[in-house]
């Protein structure tokens, strides 16, 4: 049952079973979702109803298929069949009176259908096991082995995290006892221990793989590609279609040929061809339904075909083919330019030989696939909730742009969640707004269906397949556009779980994202090793090394650059000491020239030398740090200070940019430090303040003053 075709309340009360148990706690015209913001006009399944809960009602997750909406309580024994509908009906509904009065504690938010799917299908498994082992119906008569080996014989067979949801599904049998009309489970088989611990199962131990990074650079390449350079391409081409769908006119059958030559006339009129990508039609040969809608027929009358090719002599065709050859011919038939890509061996070419209006309708859905892809890859969103993004969702949020979530109706309590995001994932956004057909969701039908003009229906996307489509349809077209993605294991799930290995989701770690899209800014990681999510691969940890080191490099090269272009990198000890070493570096590479060892002006000479001079910068916001652990004298933040063990580096915490000698304070430090001083001078213009606190504030003053002169080079 879809949301879009309700099924009348009356109907589905009909589908109670006169034959059903009565329970002692719910009556049989109760509905079901009490407890959930409703949408108007979708019915509600009642309690008595014996077989299938649809939940329509309530606004189903647009990544979910219609059918994980509805809830089969319909087992064959009445006994079973009432404890199914009982569990689920106490589940949906945990303050209902009859569970508060029955002392079941349950927390306080309804059960998602999806949960009580799972549960009833499990529940389905059960009841079906003890008729063939000829365990009772009636749960008190059990011996608390008896659901013990229910959950055993899947331990080995399931993953731990499976077995865990089969174990709550026994606890359930006894915590919900209470309310259960024929009694549950009198004793739980394993008191005081959880599901997952009865099962084995550790969160951290998170199963989903990484995207390999052979496949992971190319995937994300690809649909960066297509949203930057090929989406302007399809947009036009879609816009041209349907300006020669709407300029179409219905005709008779004996002015076909005068319009046809009349068109044929005017050399400015192009003939499209098939290209080796059509879906029908042989490389070269004239595209006569295209034809015939670039002369003005609409699209099903279909002039050179069935009976109207009659009035179309032989000569007239063949003057068409003729014109083709002669110049006038135009691949695909909707545009004449394309972007142009780079090959591997140098040479550009056009990134498509020629859309026609079949291949325009997959490129759209590939140009989706595409924003699905990357949006998911580089927003850290999970499946759901890149599903859920609305028209319109991209908003500012703190100064940066970023994902509103989708505020559900009737729900007011429910908070708008935000994500932050990219530039390059805003202007996906924007792209996949364009080619959706739904009203609300931006991941839906593509356009419409060109072959029909009719709107697509429902929400018709599948993540999963997207991402299998764009990758196959990507490597089918790689001697067009050079891109190719290597064979390898890729789901929609194991997006966020490699984003988040790569961004370390732990405290002081910082997005690398600049490893994946040159205009994002590159930032070395502080620590990649975190439990579940976030930790460390060993297929991507040498790549990770390599690029915080170019990272690092390519800061540390623009500083010296910077120094010998006459400009200024800084003050302070610290610079002095950098400015020194950057000296000697070119002093170097003077005596390799003098030597013959090197050409003059070969940079690469003296990056080289920067390279294995080992210097130690640290990049920071407030100073930059020179802190070498092979001479640590100086720092200030280690003097009189306990350091941990194992600790390597500089104590962050206890850094103090105006007194220490590795400090480097550079122009681009200063607005900060400015602010700090507005804000320190207008409290100490308060009168009346504590000395101590004047004292402190007043000392801190002297600190920032001391920066600033320094970042000033007085």
């Amino acid at each position: 049952m879809s949301t879009t075709d309700p099924q009348p309340q009356a109907d589905l009360a009909r589908l109670v079973d006169p034959a059903r148990l009565a329970s002692a706690f719910f009556a049989d015209n109760e509905p079901v979702l009490q407890s959930f913001p409703l949408i108007e006009d979708i019915a509600v399944p009642v309690f008595g109803n014996s077989r299938l809960w649809p939940c329509h009602a309530y606004r189903k997750p647009a990544n979910l298929a219609p059918s994980m909406w509805v809830v089969n309580v319909g087992i064959d024994d009445p006994v079973w069949n009432l404890r199914v509908r009982e569990m689920v009906m106490a589940m949906f509904n945990p303050t209902h009176p009859a569970v508060q009065a029955a002392g079941v504690s349950l927390r306080p938010d309804p059960a998602n259908p999806s949960t009580c799917l799972q549960l009833a299908l499990k529940l389905h498994d059960l009841a079906k096991w003890a008729a063939e082992t000829g365990l009772p119906s009636d749960l008190g008569q059990w011996e608390t082995d008896s659901a013990r080996w229910w959950v055993d014989k899947r331990r080995g067979v399931r993953s731990p995290a499976t077995v865990a949801s089969y174990v709550g599904v026994i606890k359930s049998l006894y915590d919900l006892g209470p309310v259960l009309s024929g009694g549950g489970l009198a004793a739980d088989p394993w008191p005081g221990q959880s599901a997952r611990k009865v099962a084995g199962y550790k969160p951290q131990d998170v199963k989903t793989e990484n995207i390999a990074p052979e496949v992971w650079f190319p995937l994300i390449r690809a649909a960066w590609t297509y949203i930057r350079d090929f989406a302007p391409d399809i947009l036009r081409a879609r816009d041209r279609y349907q300006q020669l769908k709407d300029a179409a006119r219905h005709t008779t059958t004996e002015r076909l040929a005068e319009i046809a030559e009349k068109y044929l006339a005017d050399e400015r009129n192009p003939i499209p061809l098939h290209t080796e990508l059509s879906l029908n039609g042989r490389p070269g040969e004239v595209h006569w339904t295209m034809l015939s809608l670039m002369m003005g027929f609409p699209t099903r009358l279909k002039a050179f075909q069935g009976n109207h090719h009659r009035a179309f002599t032989p000569q007239l065709r063949r003057s068409i083919e003729e014109a083709a050859r002669t110049g006038r011919a135009l691949p695909g038939g909707l545009l004449a330019e394309y972007a142009l890509v780079t090959l591997e061996d140098g040479t550009e070419q056009p990134w498509h030989p020629g859309l026609c209006p079949r291949r325009l309708s997959r490129e759209l859905l590939i140009l989706r696939g595409a924003c699905y892809i990357f949006i998911a890859a580089l927003s850290m969103m999970r499946d759901n909730e890149v599903r859920e993004i609305t028209r319109g969702s991209v908003v500012e949020h703190y100064g940066a742009p970023a994902v509103a979530s989708r505020k559900r109706k009737l729900d007011p309590d429910q908070p708008v969640a935000h994500w932050w995001i990219t530039e390059p994932v805003a202007e996906a956004i924007a792209v996949a707004e364009q080619i959706s057909w739904h009203p609300v969701l931006i991941f839906s039908s593509a356009s419409q269906a060109w072959d029909t003009g009719v709107p697509g229906r429902g929400e018709g996307f599948d993540s999963g397949d997207a991402l299998k489509d764009f990758i196959a349809y990507v490597n089918r077209g790689t001697a067009h556009h050079g891109l190719h993605i290597p064979k390898g294991r890729v789901t929609p799930h194991m997006f966020r779980k490699t984003m988040s290995m790569l961004t370390a989701e732990q405290p002081g770690g910082e997005i690398a994202l600049g490893i994946q899209l040159k205009h994002v800014a590159v930032r070395a990681l502080a620590n990649r090793t975190t439990d579940g999510y976030g930790a460390a691969d060993t297929n991507w940890a040498k790549l990770l090394d390599k690029a915080i080191e170019n990272a690092h490099f390519t800061r540390l090269s623009e500083f010296y650059d910077a120094h010998h272009a006459g400009q200024s990198i800084g003050f302070g000890p610290g610079a002095a000491n950098l400015a020194a070493t950057f000296d000697a570096i070119k002093d170097s590479a003077t005596k390799l020239v003098a030597n013959g060892v090197a050409r003059q002006g070969d940079v690469n000479v003296e990056y080289d030398l920067l390279r294995k001079a080992g210097i130690s910068l640290r990049f920071g916001k407030l100073n930059h740090c020179l802190f070498d652990e092979r001479n640590p004298t100086g720092a200030k933040c280690i003097e009189n200070a306990i350091v941990p063990e194992g600790h390597t580096g500089p104590l962050i915490d206890r850094c103090q940019p105006s007194r220490c000698a590795n400090s480097l304070i550079a122009p681009e430090h200063l607005p900060p430090w400015q602010a700090e001083h507005g804000s320190l001078t207008k409290q100490l213009a308060v009168k009346k303040m504590a000395p101590c606190r004047r004292a402190a504030l007043e000392q801190q003053l002297i600190e920032v003053e001391a920066v600033i002169a320094r970042g000033r080079g007085q």
